[in-house]
């Protein structure tokens, strides 16, 4: 009020030309004054980097005495799916925030134990990863975190198969499992195929009549000389299959055929197809000596899956160990199942 009273005194006794200059004065004074009021102040981007390390660096899970961060966390979410962290969503890293800890426990348990890596056994990882083409086919050094990811992983591989290397199935066992499931091991109805492919229905079906009373060799032969398809160099022979395993339009009509008849011509986005049932499977149990193997590798994974979930039941209790979702950088969601 102080203000608009002394430049009304003013306006009163000056003349136009200084009412004017005071009135722009005025206004100039409240657009300064309502904009400083309405102004907040920003954060630098160096105080937006620096609650950024903050953030990071807060711990998130300590087992006994080892601490781990956001950033640790954050580490191991990279060294499993790469640079795509930002498009998971909470779901998916409370997740992998559940495998994080249990690993963790695993690597306390093995530490705890002495188990150790050789120089040896961490050479012959890395070949054997690079061989099953787990990265690029340009060889690229490996940055430090993800080589500790990496030889984290395989001391827990080698402490987890220090504890259950004496796991086995018996004889009896797998007889008990083979009886109890023939189902699973009954194999269906499978046959034996051939095909000639053209590209044109006029050149396929020239081709069906040069086959008629053809023996299976010269089927081969034709199909050598004729067929565009893949398998012609083999004599046409496409493989064995159930059903289930070709395009339904496919399916039907060799499903259909017998023994060592030819089709009528076939229309499909391929082209055009001549088929040859060369040999019929009837549905047949496999041998308990052929499914013993397969039986066995299956009941000692089984065994060693519950082992290891019991055990990791004990760890979580037995171990001193804390968790801080409140810490975390996103919202973490329980596992209901």
């Amino acid at each position: 009020m102080l203000y608009t009273e002394l430049i009304l005194k003013k306006m009163k006794t000056s003349g136009l030309k200084t009412q004017a200059k005071l009135v722009t004065l005025w206004l100039a004074f409240l657009v300064f004054f309502l904009n400083c009021q309405g102004e907040k102040p920003q954060p630098s981007s160096q105080a937006q980097e620096i609650e950024d390390i903050q953030k990071r660096s807060i711990v998130i899970l300590k087992i006994e005495d080892v601490p781990y961060s956001n950033a640790d966390f954050e580490s191991y979410v990279r060294s499993m799916i790469g640079d795509e962290i930002d498009s998971l969503t909470p779901v998916s890293l409370s997740r992998l925030l559940d495998n994080f800890i249990e690993e963790k426990l695993l690597l306390h348990a093995a530490q705890k134990m002495d188990l150790s890596l050789t120089w040896e056994e961490k050479k012959q990882y890395l070949a054997k990863l690079r061989n099953e083409s787990w990265r690029d086919e340009v060889e690229e050094p490996l940055e430090e975190a993800e080589t500790h990811h990496l030889f984290d992983r395989l001391l827990i591989e080698k402490y987890t198969y220090e504890k259950v290397k004496g796991f086995d199935a018996s004889e009896e066992e797998i007889k008990e499992y083979y009886d109890l499931h023939k189902r699973d091991f009954l194999k269906p109805e499978r046959v034996e195929v051939s095909q000639i492919l053209l590209k044109t229905e006029d050149r396929a079906i020239d081709v069906l009549e040069k086959l008629k009373g053809a023996s299976a060799e010269d089927f081969q032969a034709i199909a050598r000389d004729e067929s565009k398809g893949v398998e012609a160099s083999r004599g046409g022979k496409m493989g064995i299959f159930e059903m289930g395993q070709l395009p339904f339009e496919m399916e039907k009509v060799i499903f259909a055929l017998k023994e060592g008849k030819l089709s009528q011509v076939v229309e499909s986005s391929y082209g055009y197809h001549i088929f040859r049932l060369d040999k019929r499977h009837e549905a047949e149990l496999v041998p308990f000596e052929e499914a013993s193997t397969s039986i066995k590798v299956k009941l000692v994974d089984q065994r060693i899956k519950q082992f290891m979930s019991q055990h990791l039941q004990e760890l979580k209790e037995k171990t001193i160990w804390s968790f801080y979702p409140e810490n975390l950088s996103f919202p973490y969601q329980r596992n209901s199942s």
